[in-house]
């Protein structure tokens, strides 16, 4: 029990807030230091919201923010401890990147060296060190986004809130501010980052809270929440019941995914990464009662073990030695004559399985 609350750093109790027509409703989850917290959720969850109310930009009607024990849901934002870096970035345009950074310094007690130590520092870290002469107008979105970083980061912020910080990015420097945010959480800095992609979530966090209009419908581990989704909007949302951790083996075009070091599933190739997770749409996995030649690359001769009716089709479960999850129509079902314990094949092409480096 003391190491729980050892470990414990920052709690979100019961806040409600309601704005207009849309409210966060009884908000709960919390975040131990270390943590690499994922709040996701589609647009209009209540994500940002949560974070403004975390930084102090809005106050709750109810409920409370505890961070290391003491209660800050009406503390001044600038007294909290928390950095906030935006989606848009919000640096000032008038103003060099030296100068963005070395803005939060304001108002501390430092000499012009120390703080010119600390902004080359964070920079150096963050690999901005030759743009802090330019002004923002000449960087590139990824460019902006790691300055708003080092800004908030000079602070040193006992937890860093990141509001969707990928979302308007291409993939390439998605990839590398990937890389850049899990340094610096290895680096001992803990992290509340909102997004509405999965795909980030799973590469990034070692815990997620799923929010749906306004309230949290689950939370956990990326395995749990993925694996053993609590709703059917979670598993809809989340893209696939179908979620396994591998290791990789071969190369090109003969590139296998172990699941628990036994079953291999064969994978389109991949740039990068050796371990990490794959995720298969339900809808991708198709069933026959006999094996057949098709450009399926992946065939697995399993068990029914569970017929579950949903609103989108039937979620056909079958043990190939692994739990699949495969999504079928009534129409389907009846004639392929699915009874549980009955022996199935089931196949699903390479490109249809989606691998993301952990």
């Amino acid at each position: 029990m003391n190491d729980v609350r050892i470990s414990l750093l920052l709690e979100v109790k019961n806040i409600s807030y309601r704005a207009g027509e849309f409210s966060l409703r009884s908000v709960n989850f919390t975040v131990d230091r270390g943590d690499y917290f994922i709040l996701l959720g589609e647009s209009g969850a209540g994500k940002s919201m949560v974070l403004e109310t975390i930084a102090g930009l809005l106050h709750p009607d109810s409920g409370s923010v505890i961070l290391e024990g003491r209660d800050i849901t009406r503390q001044r934002i600038q007294d909290r401890k928390i950095g906030l870096v935006f989606q848009d970035h919000a640096v000032f345009p008038h103003m060099t990147v030296f100068e963005n950074i070395s803005y939060s310094l304001h108002g501390r007690k430092l000499s012009r060296t120390e703080k010119k130590e600390k902004v080359i520092q964070v920079a150096d870290n963050l690999g901005i060190s030759g743009l802090l002469d330019r002004k923002p107008s000449t960087l590139s979105g990824g460019e902006l986004q790691r300055v708003a970083l080092a800004r908030t980061l000079i602070q040193q912020p006992l937890v860093l809130l990141l509001d969707e910080p990928l979302a308007s990015l291409d993939s390439r420097i998605k990839s590398e501010l990937r890389s850049q945010l899990r340094k610096i959480h290895r680096q001992g800095q803990t992290i509340l980052h909102v997004t509405h992609d999965y795909e980030e979530a799973l590469s990034l966090g070692n815990r997620i809270a799923v929010i749906n209009n306004g309230s949290i419908i689950q939370e956990g581990t990326p395995e749990k929440v993925f694996r053993d989704p609590k709703s059917e909007f979670v598993a809809h949302f989340t893209g696939a019941r179908n979620f396994f951790r591998v290791r990789l083996t071969g190369t090109g075009d003969s590139t296998t995914a172990l699941v628990d070091n036994q079953l291999g599933v064969r994978i389109s190739p991949v740039e990068n990464g050796t371990e990490g997770f794959i995720l298969i749409r339900s809808e991708d996995i198709f069933l026959s009662n006999d094996p057949f030649d098709s450009s399926a690359v992946n065939n697995f001769h399993g068990i029914v073990t569970e017929i579950i009716p949903g609103i989108n089709g039937i979620d056909i479960v079958v043990d190939a030695g692994i739990i699949f999850h495969s999504l079928i129509t009534p129409g389907s079902l009846t004639r392929l004559e699915l009874t549980e314990e009955k022996k199935v094949w089931l196949h699903f092409k390479a490109s249809a399985v989606k691998f993301i480096p952990s």
